[in-house]
């Protein structure tokens, strides 16, 4: 009986509406874009940085491998910007718990960006936006097409 209470209720704790802080629903267009994501089959917040992609008119195609490592390699994401999960948009890497909204903007002007990344997995960051979870700050980093590093946007209060 537990077990199948438990499963009841799953869909109510990970759907979007619920788990979601709402100041990342900020900022939606219209605007769609193509991502591909790589992650673990069973990262719960990677699945939630995906719902996050699909309420700003993100087509998602969803990836699940069982190691990420060889597609963070291939995609030149060095080991300090690392997080959970990797995503390719537009010839942009994507790397972590970055919000929409950034890769939007990036995307919607002229840029030398190859990679934007949140690194490890701030709390409160898209999709570790759990219900109770602290807001952590965290910055979006932007590794340009020479590898420079700079901050392409700063989250301290949301």
């Amino acid at each position: 009986m537990m077990k199948y209470a438990a499963a009841m209720l799953l869909p109510f704790f990970l759907s979007p509406a619920f788990a979601t802080n709402e100041f990342w629903q900020q900022g939606m267009t219209d605007q769609r874009h193509q991502i591909t994501v790589y992650r673990s089959a069973t990262c719960g917040c990677c699945k939630g940085w995906i719902a996050h992609l699909r309420e700003h008119n993100f087509d998602v195609k969803d990836v699940t491998v069982s190691d990420v490592e060889p597609h963070k390699r291939e995609l030149g994401v060095p080991p300090q910007a690392a997080s959970c999960h990797t995503a390719v948009v537009e010839g942009v890497t994507i790397e972590g718990h970055v919000p929409a909204q950034d890769i939007k903007r990036l995307l919607s002007g002229d840029h030398n960006q190859r990679l934007l990344t949140v690194p490890a997995m701030p709390s409160g960051s898209p999709g570790m936006d759990t219900p109770d979870a602290p807001k952590h700050a965290f910055k979006v980093f932007a590794i340009s097409n020479d590898d420079q590093v700079s901050v392409f946007n700063e989250y301290t209060n949301y």
